[in-house]
């Protein structure tokens, strides 16, 4: 198996940068060229730092147009791409630039509480509201469609009457940090 270097695309605070970053730290052929944000507050590039890894901060326009993100991609040698906790939908020049190559993480059982504006506790408060016996998460290529891509990996965690959307989240959570590294790795194998 060739070098195959990931770029890691997240919006919020890198818990599972970090957590993708250390399960692949002793895996030679796995390198995590980088780190991309669209928050220049975001808590991951504080992560990023001190993992020592490069990042790049950009804007919608960088995004929305194959400019300085596509060049940063390919100064980084970049083959696949690891969506963890990223807000924006992906633009269709990086689907076209990356078939089959993108992956997510979403907090729910897709195709339930899926779409715009379904991202972390939303999910969670979704999924109580409507007194769902499980939820889980759902692991998946990315299309042009929020988490419309076909899915990869499901793992369920019941919800108990005494669950609260920051319990539901902590279980969500350790779903996403068992699973996530091993599914994507798993993929890598097959490349």
């Amino acid at each position: 198996m060739k070098t195959i270097n990931l770029a890691l695309f997240a919006s919020g605070s890198g818990t599972n940068v970090e957590n993708i970053v250390n399960y692949f730290a002793k895996n030679p052929q796995i390198n995590i060229s980088c780190v991309l944000c669209n928050k220049p507050d975001a808590y991951v590039i504080e992560r990023a730092k001190k993992l020592k890894l490069d990042f790049l901060v950009f804007n919608k326009a960088d995004f929305q147009k194959n400019g300085k993100v596509e060049s940063y991609l390919l100064e980084k040698n970049v083959n696949f791409i690891i969506l963890a906790g990223f807000l924006w939908l992906i633009p269709e020049w990086l689907i076209e630039k990356y078939p089959n190559k993108i992956v997510n993480i979403h907090p729910a059982l897709l195709p339930k509480y899926g779409g715009k504006g379904m991202y972390g506790d939303n999910v969670h408060k979704a999924v109580l509201e409507n007194k769902e016996k499980e939820t889980g998460i759902s692991i998946h290529y990315v299309n042009k469609n929020y988490d419309e891509g076909n899915i990869i990996f499901q793992a369920k965690t019941a919800i108990d009457e005494t669950d609260n959307i920051e319990s539901i989240a902590q279980k969500v959570h350790k779903l996403e940090y068992k699973f996530y590294p091993q599914v994507i790795e798993n993929i890598l194998l097959t490349l």
